[in-house]
């Protein structure tokens, strides 16, 4: 059996002030009485209520014990299954820059890339995967996990501005291979997507790739952007347009390729990023043992029982036999 919240038997802790209370409490209320002399009691018969006096303090600390116990949420885990399955870790990392609200991939470049890496996500059920986005700085939006529906809430939060402005594709890289160096896994790859030049950052994108390459990690950089310029929201004019620029320095995303033995694909459409995650998606797949549990059953009935009893218990103790009175 476990606890689904252990914590709460922290609050076992305030029994020890309460039986204190109780203690003090039973030594100020004893009544006394002056005789000349106690000769004439002795060999009189105790009460069996003396011995039971204390029955309904002590019936009480078990109710509050066990209203605790349900509290803490106990659980039976006998279900834990070992398999063998197909997959690899993979970490996304996902460059979040403002220019990727340019529009040449509809509705716009941010959101084709959260739409196609979801699909991605939905067709390999048995891989761990994780997310690091990246601007001009990085970090980890969600670590390697099987639990693909966390995955995919954290994927479509996901938005331009979460973070400083510019394109730090060195540092995204770099936090996504420290995600993955530790990994068990004998397949590790990494689907690095952005449409710029690196500009941001103390970590140069090939470092990464050289740190990617030592602990066996395979990169996939993927550039999205058209061949030439691509509409941009105007910020002068709303509901307008601008033209900008489409830099992406395809010669350090082919390197960190082919630094760890992956692949440099380009997008210039919806169709063609998602054709690109196709692809990716055919690579091998290594046989990784998986812990899976089937079974999770709430085992709370019992203590709460126990503990509604004990209370029952001690008011029909506490209101008859053992009443007192004042």
């Amino acid at each position: 059996m476990i606890f689904a919240h252990p914590y709460y038997f922290l609050l076992l802790l305030l029994l020890i002030p309460l039986i204190g209370w109780y203690i003090w409490k039973q030594r100020k209320s004893q009544a006394s009485m002056q005789i000349a002399s106690s000769d004439g009691f002795k060999g009189a018969p105790t009460s069996y209520k003396v011995y039971l006096r204390h029955l309904p303090f002590v019936l009480r600390l078990i109710a509050l014990t066990m209203v605790v116990v349900v509290l803490a949420r106990p659980q039976s885990t006998n279900s834990w299954e070992n398999s063998v399955t197909e997959g690899i870790d993979i970490m996304l990392t996902l460059d979040i820059s403002s220019s990727m609200l340019a529009e040449d991939l509809k509705p716009n470049r941010l959101e084709a890339a959260k739409d196609v890496a979801a699909a991605f996500i939905a067709g390999r059920p048995t891989d761990n995967i994780g997310l690091v986005v990246f601007s001009g700085e990085s970090f980890t939006q969600c670590p390697l996990t099987t639990d693909h529906a966390i995955l995919q809430n954290l994927l479509k939060d996901i938005k331009c501005g979460m973070i400083e402005d510019g394109t730090a594709i060195g540092h995204g890289l770099a936090t996504s291979v420290s995600r993955l160096k530790d990994s068990q896994a004998k397949s590790k790859v990494i689907i690095l997507l952005t449409d710029g030049t690196n500009n941001r950052g103390e970590i140069a994108p090939v470092t990464a790739a050289e740190i990617a390459q030592t602990f066996g990690i395979r990169t996939y950089t993927i550039a999205v952007g058209t061949i030439g310029e691509a509409p941009y929201p105007s910020p002068y004019r709303p509901g307008g347009y601008i033209n900008i620029p489409v830099e992406i320095d395809e010669k350090t995303l082919t390197q960190i390729a082919q630094i760890t033995g992956g692949q440099y694909f380009r997008a210039t459409n919806t169709k063609a990023l998602k054709g690109i995650y196709d692809e990716i998606d055919q690579m091998e797949k290594t046989k990784i043992s998986v812990q899976t549990y089937n079974k999770k059953t709430e085992e709370f009935m019992l203590f709460a029982l126990i503990g509604l009893l004990a209370l029952l218990l001690e008011a029909l103790l506490r209101y008859t036999l053992l009443r007192n009175i004042p």
